[in-house]
């Protein structure tokens, strides 16, 4: 059986930013910004959720490391399909920049059995920095293939892949163990399954359900199991802001807007005066 492992992030939505999105400390100030699911991680998701539909012999686990409100994005991901959940969270994980973050998430993955497959979106709306997969990839000593845009065969011993070059498609055939991130020109996500809403909709977290109820949770699959340090048991020094060289001092909201609309004719008086006027703006005259 294959074992394949998606990596998955709520992200603030970036096309409502705020005076207030950013602490003192540097880090997000999530509170006060609509959440939503990472896009690429979704592509993710789905490529996971279609190698299991081809080859069937999958086992399609999503893991999110974030603060409470993540389990949102798990939930979702347990409509669309996925086999089971995790969501790492604990207090000493906050304000983890690319290099902390894949740390926690490398050792949680060998906490969960390791896997065959590890897959990410190719960056985060919120930092657009595309380094924890390939930092995670490292620390499993693991093959790696970033900005993968198609699937063009899958074995349970290999895969074959377009991946978006500077200049060209390239095709990539790498073995496994694997990890790759996607671009959302992968595939279009599936919708959530109507079934799987209902069985999943009251699905949360261990703690929120009363001790009385939570055999009859775990039962109806209804928990969503969480990780906390006291599970993973790592370096302090590496975690959370502790472990975070990167600082964010600063964001700008940039509204770009359009200049002067002129339209030409395709007379040749238009066409002429088009000309004139590229050479104005372009072309230095002496």
């Amino acid at each position: 059986m294959l074992k394949i492992k998606v990596l998955a992030k709520q992200v603030p939505d970036t096309a409502n930013i705020t005076g207030n999105a950013m602490k003192e400390d540097g880090t997000v100030n999530r509170a006060v910004l609509p959440a939503v699911f990472n896009p690429e991680d979704l592509n993710a998701l789905e490529v996971a959720l279609s190698i299991k539909d081809s080859l069937g012999d999958c086992e399609v686990s999503v893991i999110s490391m974030g603060p409470a409100k993540a389990v949102d994005v798990l939930k979702h991901s347990l409509f669309m399909g996925a086999d089971s959940v995790h969501l790492i969270s604990d207090r000493k994980y906050a304000g983890a920049d690319t290099l902390a973050t894949s740390y926690v998430l490398s050792e949680a993955i060998k906490l969960l059995g390791g896997a065959d497959i590890v897959l990410a979106g190719r960056q985060a709306i919120d930092g657009d920095t595309a380094q924890v997969g390939p930092q995670v990839a490292e620390k499993l000593d693991m093959n790696q293939i970033t900005y993968v845009s198609g699937i063009r065969e899958i074995t349970h011993n290999y895969v074959v892949v377009e991946r978006d070059g500077e200049y060209q498609t390239e095709i990539v055939k790498a073995g496994f163990p694997l990890l790759m991130t996607v671009t959302s020109a992968v595939n279009t996500p599936r919708y959530p399954n109507a079934s799987k809403m209902l069985k999943h909709f009251k699905s949360d977290i261990a703690s929120s359900f009363a001790p009385e109820k939570l055999e009859d949770a775990v039962r109806s699959g209804r928990v969503i199991p969480l990780i906390t340090n006291e599970e993973l048991k790592l370096d302090d020094s590496r975690c959370g802001l502790k472990g975070s060289p990167t600082k964010v001092h600063n964001i700008k909201s940039i509204t770009l807007t359009g200049g002067d609309l002129k339209f030409y004719g395709n007379e040749n008086e238009g066409i002429k005066s088009l000309i004139r006027d590229i050479m104005k703006d372009y072309v230095e005259v002496e």
